[in-house]
């Protein structure tokens, strides 16, 4: 029996969230703590998979976290994500994080990160997962992209394999 293979536009799985900074979300200076903005990039991010994957999702990792400007207290987050690539059973996730000026009706990028989500079971088993039909140039920009970041991964994942054979065994953990 040959097994029918899924396909899912970007559009399908793409996820929004926005949020509010609070004092209790913020460091001495007023400005959004990295870990709560990682959280949020993690939460969004999950959103996506799952929905693409139409199961529970749990992160591998995350990389290429950039963190472009501050959010102050009292502003708005907006953060949007989308699965760039899918492979048998993980995806890449984009993740835009952007500050909303209501005042001023304007937006303001303030970080980015990609993340790898593995689709399970119930039983934490990998399922397989759809693969991502990109339909506009950016989208198949982002795909082709995802593909250069996993080989890039997968490198450096050898090379430290390869570095930590290389340690005195009393140092393994």
């Amino acid at each position: 029996m040959s097994e029918q293979i899924v396909k899912r536009t970007v559009a399908e799985s793409q996820s929004e969230r926005t949020e509010i900074v609070f004092p209790s979300d913020s460091n001495a200076l007023g400005n959004l703590f990295g870990g709560r903005l990682m959280q949020y990039i993690d939460l969004v991010g999950a959103m996506a998979a799952s929905r693409h994957a139409r199961a529970i999702t749990v992160t591998a990792s995350m990389d290429h976290l950039d963190f472009v400007a501050p959010v102050k207290v009292g502003e708005l987050l907006i953060l949007k994500a989308s699965v760039n690539r899918a492979y048998r059973t993980s995806m890449e996730v984009g993740v835009r994080v952007m500050v909303e000026d209501v005042r001023q009706q304007r937006l303001r990028h303030v970080s980015s990160a990609y993340l790898t989500f593995v689709a399970v079971d119930k039983d934490g088993n990998r399922l397989c997962v759809p693969q991502v039909v990109p339909e506009t140039e950016h989208q198949k920009r982002r795909y082709e992209d995802a593909g250069r970041r996993r080989d890039l991964r997968a490198e450096e994942t050898q090379r430290k394999k390869e570095l930590r054979a290389a340690l005195p065994q009393e140092w393994h953990i």
